[in-house]
């Protein structure tokens, strides 16, 4: 069986990765400098972004994880959200960390869940880039670069088929 390539044009190097990364450590520092601030990554597609991110920021931080799996590219979302809530959040601050908010419907649904549930003094999320036609999420965005277009995106987390979350670039999926 030939091996398909599904990458087509890089949108984001990695270059622009960290770029992004710095960008958006920048305005979490403003913001939340000598703050108690809890980052809850959106796993399992906020893994990579985290890890960069977390260690740009000059504030302490703790660190715990959600789950919401999702469609790529599917605004709908009934999935379980599964939060063990290892820390305790009520009277933090709380960024939940993605790559990226593409339609917006999943990462809407777990800041609305974190906001109602846990009492927390604030919930503001950080990715690394959001898409043009993603849905109002009535939270702070902390975001480096807003795309262009709505195209299918794979890499650095975003995955197609459970695959290409490990590459180190952003680039067009190629079906």
């Amino acid at each position: 069986m030939e091996k398909v390539n599904h990458f087509g044009k890089v949108v984001l190097s990695q270059e622009q990765i960290k770029r992004g990364v710095e960008i958006v450590a920048e305005k979490l520092n403003k913001t939340f400098f000598d703050d108690e601030v809890v980052i809850i990554s959106v796993v399992p597609g906020g893994i990579l972004f985290t890890a960069d991110l977390v260690r740009e920021l000059k504030f302490d931080v703790n660190m715990d994880y959600i789950a919401c799996h999702h469609t790529p590219g599917v605004s709908e979302n009934n999935s379980p959200i599964i939060y063990h809530q290892d820390i305790n959040i009520k009277g933090k601050h709380v960024i939940l960390v993605d790559d990226a908010i593409e339609t917006g419907g999943t990462m809407k649904r777990v800041a609305l869940f974190v906001v109602s549930e846990f009492d927390a003094k604030s919930v503001s999320i950080a990715t690394l880039f959001v898409k043009p036609s993603r849905v109002e999420i009535p939270v702070m965005q902390y975001y480096a670069y807003e795309m262009e277009n709505d195209d299918m995106l794979i890499g650095y987390g975003l995955s197609w088929n459970n695959k290409y979350q490990n590459i180190p670039f952003v680039s067009t999926l190629v079906k």
